[in-house]
């Protein structure tokens, strides 16, 4: 997506919301952008995610059903 497919957006946040937020990054915009964008989606990832969910453990079998 270039600079010309954007649009300036005018926004009011509560500031420790956005004293958080520039922990992580100097540009909050991109922040949001991309929250929203997972919003939209239901929460899925996108490909180039660095950070990646780790699958759920598998449930223990009740005793007797172990194969020892």
């Amino acid at each position: 997506m270039t600079t010309d497919d954007k649009v300036d957006l005018s926004i009011q946040l509560d500031r420790e919301l956005l004293e958080e937020v520039s922990h992580l990054t100097s540009d909050p915009s991109k922040v949001i952008e991309v929250a929203l964008r997972q919003w939209l989606k239901g929460g899925r990832q996108r490909e180039d995610e660095l950070a990646r969910s780790l699958p759920r453990n598998p449930t223990i079998p009740p005793k007797g059903e172990w194969n020892d």
